[in-house]
Parts: C-alpha cells; sequence; structure tokens
C-alpha cells in the first residue's frame, strides 16, 4: 500500500455527465472495473478498481455547469490549516473543508491562476491502492499560464520546492515540484501556440501504461480524441487523450530501467 506524506498526490477522480458510459470506456481502455453507485450520502460516488485495489474515483456531474475532468487530490495533514494558507497565498475556496462519510475531510481550492485541486486529509481511506504501475496514476501536474505565479503559491501551501527536470528534453518552461528530495509534481507553463485559449488552467493526471502506441490505438477505436500522439521522452513515451465524455488526460509507457 502506497504511503502519502502530506503534500503528496493521494488520489484522483473523474467526473463525467454520463458515469456508466465512463465505466465502459476505461475498462475496455485500462481494464478497470467500476464499482455499483454508493448511497445518497456519497452522492453516487464509485471506485475504479484494478483487481481488488482502488485506482481512482468516479462520479456525476453534482451541479449545472461543472467541468468533465480529471481532478487531482494532494494529501494534508489538516484541511483546514491548508483551506487557510490557500486564502493567504491568493487562492480561492471552491468547496469548503467537509467530512466524506468517516473516511475522511476533503476541499476543493482554485490556484491565483484558476487551476482546481482538491486536498484530502485520511482518516480510513488514505488514497490510491496502486500507483506508478501498468493502468495506474504515475504523475500530476499544474498547467497555467502564470507559472511565476504558481512558483510562490504552491511552495506557500504545500511547502514545495521548484526545480528544473533533472532529464535532457523536456520544455525549458517546465517545473519539478519537490517535498523532501521526492519528487511529487509537475508545473507547465501553458502558451497560445499550444493550448488554445479556451483552455484554462488546470490539473493533470498521468497514467501509466505498458504500451503506450496500443493504448492510443485502443482510445481511438473507443472514440477517444487523440491530442497529442505518441511521442518520446528520455523518461518515457507520451500521448495525450480526451476521452468520448470529454475528460483530458495523458499516458505514459515509462522508458525501460537498467
Amino acid at each position: 500500500m502506497p504511503e502519502y506524506a502530506p503534500g503528496t498526490p493521494s488520489w484522483v477522480e473523474l467526473s463525467s455527465p454520463d458515469t456508466d458510459a465512463a465505466a465502459e470506456f476505461y475498462d475496455q481502455l485500462m481494464g478497470w472495473s467500476a464499482t455499483e453507485p454508493g448511497g445518497e450520502e456519497t452522492g453516487g460516488y464509485r471506485m475504479f478498481q484494478q483487481g481488488d485495489k482502488n485506482i481512482a474515483g468516479l462520479m456525476g456531474h453534482m451541479q449545472e455547469g461543472q467541468p468533465t475532468a480529471w481532478a487531482t487530490y494532494i494529501s494534508v495533514a489538516d484541511a483546514d490549516e491548508t483551506a487557510a494558507k490557500v486564502k493567504a497565498a491568493g487562492g480561492g475556496v471552491v468547496v469548503e473543508p467537509m467530512d466524506v462519510t468517516d473516511i475522511g475531510r476533503m476541499a476543493l481550492f482554485a490556484d491565483p491562476t484558476g487551476a482546481v485541486f482538491g486536498v484530502w486529509q485520511p482518516k480510513t481511506f488514505t488514497g490510491a491502492d496502486l500507483v506508478n504501475e501498468p493502468n495506474s496514476l504515475c504523475w500530476n501536474e499544474v498547467l497555467t499560464r502564470d507559472a511565476d505565479t504558481d512558483k510562490v503559491f504552491y511552495p506557500a501551501v504545500f511547502g514545495w520546492e521548484g526545480r528544473p527536470p533533472a532529464f535532457e528534453g523536456a520544455p525549458k518552461t517546465y517545473t519539478v515540484w519537490e517535498l523532501g528530495g521526492k519528487q511529487v509534481g509537475g508545473m507547465m507553463q501553458m502558451t497560445d501556440d499550444y493550448f488554445p485559449a479556451e483552455i484554462p488552467p488546470h490539473w493533470g493526471v498521468c497514467f501509466a501504461v505498458a504500451d503506450c502506441d496500443g493504448i492510443v490505438a485502443k482510445a481511438r477505436s473507443l472514440g477517444a480524441t487523440v491530442t497529442n500522439e505518441p511521442m518520446d521522452m528520455p523518461i518515457g513515451r507520451f500521448a495525450g487523450l480526451i476521452d468520448p465524455q470529454g475528460a483530458s488526460f495523458t499516458v505514459m509507457q515509462p522508458a525501460p530501467t537498467a
């Protein structure tokens, strides 16, 4: 079971207008099963699972205008204390800290550039049971049009340090977030030539896969949109996708280790 020190992304969840269609898509693409909808007190929350391991969450839209998107949650020791830090650093509160039955406490925030993220104060549920393995979460990154502002905001909230990537070929504007010497996420400066103006700042999620090209071909056959064809980088082979309901995500086939 992975351990998530405070300040480490621990969970991702998909909000979709059609959870049954989303469940079928990710089942065929990733081999995930989806649990039956939870009770009214959970808003019908579902889990994506690989075998008996929880991989990610799945929920329907709770209000009009809610985006179809993957959300990142960062583990914290105290959601209320984090809310105070977010406000002091110039961020906004989207959902005030609240208890989720007896399993934890959550909140949703927006950084000063508009990227929305969640925090999770664990009680009986700590986060994903499996990460960094094929068909599971392997990376989270904030995409923003004002990286300089976020270079101040996230360290103030989570104590992160921004470093340049340690491998060749990464965008010069890319930042790797570290906490206690460990990489916990990344940040990319959005540019108009690569990101159309209608795409807002957001947190992106990346899933590890065993065969990037095979996953892309399968996703296309299932009705997904390929935003970035497979490309090689020193750390692996990447591609960008949008699922049939409209949620974007990336996949990475890690480079072989010596």
